[in-house]
């Protein structure tokens, strides 16, 4: 009976998160060790189920980074970063694609469907969703950053009950270009910002933002993370994860979460209970 009755108090916890998010656009970066592991697959995918069917609205965008990288090393193509993002060379562009919006964006949809989720996948070239210019042509190649977005047409999928889900590849638009790579990251926030989302969270494989005796903190305003980014506590891949946090904030997006996608059912745990984890940032 004890049992039964934790049961209970956990769900009346839940209930004004419920409430309070119902019917709101809820955007989810989805990467790291939470894309990998197998169990963790399935216990993101019955989050993202949960929170559907309780009323929310979520979108994913997931990265592939690390299979990106995997692929490339096993055609011996290299592989360089600047500042934490990708140099997309030409040879690059196209493994990047195929792996995004194909291989991971179709499992994910097949997952979410396999949980009882109606997923619809589609890159930012679908419908010119997301339309881009190259960052630096010189340096990053075919790494592009996103010049308008069209929230049309992920609403109507929204609209009609379907849960998005959505690869990082944007179109060139009115330039004729094949398209370009964007950075998962800030492509999560500027997508989060035209849908007028709620909420923005960033699943990684830290706990979230660590201060220089790697401990972590809970919340955090924008002057203090632009603070730790000068003092390089916030280095490295973390750097474009708290950038798109600023910049989604900044849109109007309400609160932005870097959480452990290491963790179980981490989503629920930060959207629906009171203590949440990892790193709130917000205005």
């Amino acid at each position: 009976m004890q049992h039964k009755i934790e049961i209970v108090q956990t769900l009346l916890e839940a209930l004004p998160y419920i409430r309070k998010f119902r019917d709101e656009i809820v955007v989810v970066k989805y990467g790291g060790s939470a894309q990998e592991s197998d169990e963790l697959k399935a216990k993101f995918a019955q989050d993202i189920v949960l929170l559907h069917t309780v009323g929310m609205k979520p979108v994913i965008v997931h990265g592939g980074g690390k299979k990106i990288t995997g692929l490339l090393g096993d055609l011996g193509i290299e592989t360089r970063f600047i500042a934490g993002q990708r140099v997309t060379t030409r040879e690059v562009m196209r493994i990047a694609e195929m792996v995004l919006s194909g291989e991971i964006n179709r499992e994910i949809v097949a997952l979410l469907n396999s949980q009882g989720a109606r997923a619809i996948g589609l890159s930012g070239k679908d419908g010119n969703f997301m339309e881009a210019l190259p960052k630096d042509s010189e340096n990053y190649g075919y790494t592009g950053v996103i010049e308008t977005i069209r929230p049309e047409i992920v609403t109507n999928i929204l609209d009609d009950g379907f849960v998005p889900v959505i690869a990082p590849i944007a179109s060139g638009g009115s330039l004729g270009h094949p398209g370009f790579n964007i950075n998962a990251d800030l492509a999560a926030s500027r997508i989060a910002v035209a849908l007028g989302a709620r909420k923005i969270l960033f699943l990684t494989d830290t706990p979230g933002v660590l201060n220089a005796e790697g401990e972590l903190i809970g919340r955090l305003s924008i002057e203090q993370t632009r603070r730790l980014k000068e003092e390089e506590t916030i280095h490295g891949g973390m750097v474009p994860k708290v950038d798109a946090c600023i910049e989604a904030l900044r849109g109007g997006v309400k609160k932005a979460h870097i959480i452990d996608g290491r963790v179980e059912h981490s989503l629920l745990l930060e959207i629906l209970t009171s203590s949440g984890i990892g790193t709130c940032i917000e205005l």
